[in-house]
């Protein structure tokens, strides 16, 4: 496995920590997430060390690449595993940055991390029971995100079941449409998890995900969310990436996770 270009940091001297999550079990239309996190280290390997926007290299942050946790075919059985390795990371005060992967992984992330607030970027909600079955559904992670989160805010949602809506209507889910994106800015109080689904993209800036949805989120308005919920957070992924485009997907699932990166580490 080749390194996320500039996670050179050991894991003693780490302030950040880089974990492919390749889990593809419950993907309902386009699989091939399991290619997410060898594919997004790959498309990283064009871009610049040094950032113009908070004047650092990334080489120079502390970024550890800790490899893929091994995924197997039973989704809430990786989730307690990966997230008991997640919390080993930030027991030594490491921010955790999974790479999926499916959705599902990013529970992992919120059990691992213990947030106010679950910040997503997604063009779904989400907040389903169970789908096809399966109560660790891709389809789920909302939902059970808000078993150890308070609150959850949903940016780019533009696809739920007429439940799901219902569910969305409670106190403790915000949903923030497309075209209100731009505009929005963190009014919630407390730590945050982040978690950006590649599909929040409008898949014509990002094809290479299982349910991709058109009318969503341009690149520079993910990006502005992710550097303004970055120094807020006690942890971050990026999911849904696969190889069913020319890498368009994983160039920004890069880029982003790079810019969650730069803006936490500036604000400290």
């Amino acid at each position: 496995m080749t390194a996320f270009p500039g996670a050179n940091a050991d894991r003693e001297d780490a302030a950040y920590a880089v974990v492919g999550a390749p889990l593809d079990a419950t993907t309902s239309f386009r699989p091939g997430a399991r290619f997410g996190p060898d594919r997004v280290r790959r498309f990283a390997r064009g871009f610049e060390d040094y950032d113009r926007a908070t004047d650092q290299g990334f080489s120079d942050l502390g970024v550890h690449d800790a490899g893929d946790a091994r995924a197997w075919p039973d989704p809430g059985a990786y989730v307690d595993h990966l997230a008991s390795r997640l919390r080993a990371f930030r027991g030594d005060g490491i921010i955790p940055l999974l790479v999926g992967g499916e959705h599902t992984v990013s529970v992992a992330g919120v059990r691992a991390t213990d947030p106010d607030v679950f910040v997503c970027l997604d063009a779904h909600l989400d907040l389903r029971r169970e789908f096809d079955g399966e109560a660790w559904s891709h389809a789920t992670v909302t939902r059970h995100a808000l078993e150890t989160a308070e609150e959850a805010v949903v940016l780019g949602a533009r696809a739920g079941s007429e439940a799901e809506w219902e569910r969305a209507g409670n106190a403790d889910v915000t949903v923030v449409p497309p075209e209100e994106v731009p505009a929005w800015e963190p009014a919630f109080d407390g730590e945050a998890y982040l978690s950006v689904d590649v599909d929040a993209a409008d898949p014509g800036f990002a094809p290479g995900t299982g349910t991709p949805e058109p009318f969503g989120l341009d690149p520079g308005t993910m990006r502005d969310v992710v550097r303004a919920v970055a120094p807020r957070a006690t942890g971050f992924d990026v999911v849904e990436v696969n190889d069913r485009d020319d890498g368009e997907a994983a160039v920004l699932a890069a880029k982003l996770l790079r810019a969650f990166v730069f803006s936490h580490a500036s604000a400290d």
